[in-house]
Parts: structure tokens; sequence; C-alpha cells
């Protein structure tokens, strides 16, 4: 059932109700002033600058136009735009109000875009510092710890805490656990203490601990932040000049059981419990050089399409939870995606392919960690050709239709630089490195067959596919596939897909995902947190909760 309102991740600055920015030179001043009576829905209100849902949107739109609208930027000050308070984290009230699907939707879309900023930062030299100007409290430090520096105003009052576990009975949801070990390197002992109190850790002992990188009084804070801006934009990669583009509001028709884009389709099968997405080739003759490029701007294909895929998928999540199955597909010329990858790789260099092929990193990533069985079928018209090709490889399973006595409508799939590790999953593998446990010998084969048209029996051979089926079985055999996938437990299914697409190389994001579906997911539904007793439940009503002091 869907769910309402329909949450719409499209937004511009003049619709911000909570974030607002200005660029000074090479340096972006990113202000959270969040708006009391803004929540994205109806409930509760956001004191003392704590979140929903709607303020990451924002956040989220505010970053892409950082990104590509100003591309002199070298560094983003992420600071509160109100007095003594930086930020209080997600709001208690909306979770306590707010179905345990919309939690964790909401945790994992925030996990998203502070990754994000840690992609950037990682792969695009766009820096990020903190300038804690007030109390900083769970999901606000986590916010925090999502930068590659973090200065705490020391004013005597003001402190960084993770307070969920004695306050609420769960875990932090947005990675703060394990950035403080895995990025910070916060000795686990003082991680004990400081993940157990409420208080907080204040001034020094902030910096002794390393849970912040530095402290200034308020005589000196404005000073400080900005000295330490100007060191990280020294290390910045991000270009000093570049003409910045637009991005422009995306244009989608929507009705009941469908979305359209230009690029992008959505059709929904309620009956089936499943979306299919097709993906389109681009038409008609592209940009190659960089002026071209530029000059497209925002409708430049591979910038417009991975913009659209990207509002797709967050729809589907956000807004259609029992849809649990998604078919990709793929539609047009496949030399058209290999032309346009051409160009991208020809000019990765230059700021805005750096920027478009990091938003379809994250994009594409984005279909990794959602929580949905994700089918690929390459039929006749399929274009899985290089770029494209990773939505097979981001499948669950590929399925390949052989037409051997038919070589005009038979699909291909075509290899190029794009499979061999410009798009890494969040783990940092390419996703045939993930496919084939970077084993030394179908690495190979399938690198010497780039630039070949490869059939269903071909790429079975190699590896690239789950099944390839004649004509004869084809509807049958996908339907049965479909119908025991719909019969499954949702919840078994969620683990297991997880389990198997990082089933090798782990970083920190695979572990603050896996956490935040085994840890948090489960500590969500539990009495202790969400009973009639449950501290999250109880929170702000002036009782004290009532645990079950069993051990599980």
């Amino acid at each position: 059932m869907q769910q309402q309102p329909v949450v719409d991740y499209r937004t511009e600055p003049s619709q911000y109700r909570h974030w607002s920015f200005e660029v000074e030179g090479s340096m972006a001043r990113l202000k959270l002033d969040i708006a009391e009576d803004g929540g994205i829905r109806p409930g509760y209100k956001l004191k003392l600058n704590s979140y929903d849902l709607g303020v990451d949107v924002e956040l989220h739109d505010a970053l892409n136009r950082i990104r590509f609208e100003q591309p002199q930027v070298r560094t983003v000050i992420v600071t509160s735009g109100k007095d003594r308070i930086f930020c209080s984290g997600a709001n208690i009230f909306m979770l306590g109000v707010s179905s345990h699907a919309w939690k964790v939707n909401f945790c994992k879309f925030t996990n998203e875009t502070r990754n994000g900023m840690e992609d950037s930062s990682k792969h695009d030299g766009l820096k990020f510092l903190a300038a804690v100007n007030g109390a900083c409290a769970g999901g606000g430090y986590e916010l925090a710890l999502a930068c590659d520096d973090i200065v705490l105003i020391d004013d005597r009052s003001s402190s960084v805490s993770l307070p969920e576990v004695p306050l609420l009975g769960v875990l932090p949801g947005t990675g703060g656990l394990t950035r403080v070990t895995d990025k910070r390197h916060v000795r686990h002992d003082l991680a004990d203490i400081f993940c157990t109190s409420v208080e907080g850790v204040r001034g020094q002992r902030a910096v002794d601990w390393r849970l912040v990188d530095a402290i200034a009084k308020p005589a000196q804070f404005a000073e400080a932040v900005n000295q330490r801006a100007a060191t990280l934009s020294e290390q910045s990669s991000r270009s000093a000049s570049g003409k910045g583009i637009q991005l422009t509001k995306l244009q989608r028709q929507a009705s009941a059981d469908a979305l359209n884009y230009t690029h992008v389709s959505v059709l929904i099968d309620r009956s089936k419990r499943s979306a299919t997405l097709t993906v389109k080739a681009p038409q008609g003759a592209q940009p190659s050089s960089i002026e071209a490029i530029e000059n497209a701007g925002a409708a430049w294909w591979p910038l417009a399409m991975g913009r659209e895929l990207d509002d797709a998928i967050l729809h589907l999540r956000t807004n259609e939870l029992d849809i649990g199955t998604w078919i990709l597909k793929t539609e047009g010329d496949a030399a058209a995606v290999l032309a346009a990858d051409k160009s991208l790789i020809a000019h990765k260099d230059h700021w805005l392919v750096q920027q478009t092929l990091g938003l379809l990193r994250r994009t594409f990533a984005r279909l990794d960690v959602s929580s949905r069985s994700l089918f690929a079928l390459i039929e006749p018209g399929s274009c899985f050709a290089g770029m494209l090709a990773e939505l097979a490889f981001c499948a669950d399973r590929a399925y390949m239709l052989v037409l051997p006595d038919d070589a005009q409508r038979e699909p291909v799939i075509q290899l190029d630089e794009f499979n061999f590790g410009l798009l890494p999953l969040v783990n940092d593998q390419s996703r045939l490195q993930r496919r084939f446990y970077e084993e030394s010998a179908p690495l190979e084969a399938a690198l010497a067959a780039v630039g070949k048209a490869l059939n269903g029996d071909a790429a079975q051979q190699l590896g690239l596919v789950t099944a390839s089926l004649d004509d004869i079985d084809w509807e049958d055999e996908i339907r049965i596939a479909m119908e025991e996938r719909a019969a499954m437990s949702p919840d078994a299914l969620t683990g297991l897909e997880a389990n198997l697409r990082f089933a090798s190389h782990e970083n920190m994001a695979t572990r603050i995902f896996g956490r935040l579906s085994a840890w948090q997911n489960w500590i969500f539904n539990r009495p202790n947190a969400v009973g009639e007793k449950g501290a999250l439940k109880l929170y702000g009503t002036g009782q004290k909760a009532g645990f079950d002091f069993n051990r599980v």
C-alpha cells in the first residue's frame, strides 16, 4: 500500500526551509537553521535544530548544487544558524510517531547523504569542515563525523554526544558508532563511556579523546574555522576555475502505477508486487568535446539519466514499500551508450565529468544497498553496454534471452572501462570484482572480452549472467522466478541480499549499512525501545522506561 502523502525528493534552494548556503571564493558556508513547524509530516515540532527526512532532502539537494553549480568551491563549512545549538540530531518525537519502515528508510537515506560527503572528499576533492558552534548531539554529531575536520566551540557548555543508548534505548542510526572507531580511532573503552553518557564531552577532553580535531574560544572561533577551512582547501583537488551548470528541476509524469522521465521509466505491477525500471540510451547526436558537454549542462545524458534514476530509486524506496522486486531493463542503441562512456573516460579529469561520475557512482551504489530484490532482464532492444551493463551486475540475478535463429534481434552485453572500477560499490570493489571474488582468471577473461558483443551463451560462459534462456523457456522461467521470489519473507530476503551483495570486502561504509540493517533494525523493533514502556516511546513524557533486562 502506498504511503500518504507521497514524498517528493525534488527541491531547490527557493523551497528550502531548513538550510541555506553562501559561497565565499573557494569556500561555501552551509547553515542549518531548522524551522520548528517545517516537519515533512504532521505530529511533531523540529525543536533544538532537530531534523527529519525533509531536512535531509534539502541537504542532499544542496550538496549536489555545490558540486555542480559551484565548481570553484573546495571546502564546505557545515555550521548552525541558531545560537548555542549546532544540531540535536533526528527529532525524537518524529521517530516516536513513525512506522518502523519509515524510521529505517529515513536512517538509510541520511546514511547515504553523509556517506556521499565522504565519497566527494575521497574522489572529487570536495572537503568538509564541521564548525560546531553549540550543543551537538546524536545525529548532529553524526553529521559532524561525516566531515573531514571538526572544530568545537569552547564555551564551557557546548559538547558532542551520542546519547541514544541511555536516552532512547537504541543505537545511533547514522553511522556514529562506526565512525567513532573506524574513522576517528577513539579508543574502545573511551568510546564505551562516550556512548553510554548523556551529558557529552566538551573542551580539551573532546580533543584528547579524538572526538573533535580542535577547539576554539568564542572570540577566536570564526578565525579558527576559516583558517582550518583554508588548509582543507589547499588539500583539495577541485578546480579553482570552471563555469558551473544549473541543476534544473527534474521533470516527470506520474500516475498511480507509473513514473516517466526523459531517460528513465517506472511501471508498477501491484498484483505481482514488482516495478520495472527501464533506463534508455541517449538519442541523437551527443556532445563529445568539453565545450559541448558544458553547453549541454544538466541535459547531458549521463548527468540527466543519473539524476532521474536516483529520483526513481528514492521514490520507490520511500513511497512503494510493498513493491519488493525491481526488474531492471535497458532500451536503445548500445553504440550510443558506449560513445557516451568514451566521452566520459576521455574527459574524466575535467571537473564536470568528475562530478557526473560521482553522481553516477553514488546512484548505482544506492541500488546496491536498497532492500529490494533486483532482477535484470536482457531482452531484444536492450542496451546493457558499458555503464548500463552495471545494472545487470547490480542485480541479484540476471537473465538473458538467446535467439540463435535471429541474430538481428538477439540481445548482447558489451563491456568497457566502466565495468572495471569506474563505478565501484561502497566497499571500493568493482561489481565484477565482487562477482568473481577478485579471482584473476574470470576477471582476465572478462577483460579480454572488452569491445565484443556477447550473446547469452557467451555471457553465461564468462559468468556475466545467471542464465541464458531460449524463447521457448523464457516466459515460464522468468514467471516462476518472480513468483517464487514474491512468495518469500521480505525480512529474510533483505538479510539474504545484503549478505550476498557484500560477501567479501568490508570497509567503514559496508559496516555502517550492515549494522543499520542488522543491529539497529532489530533494536527498533524491540519493546525496550518501542514498546508501551520503551525508552523511545516515553522520551519527553517524564516517565521512566521499563526494560526487559533479559539479554538476548
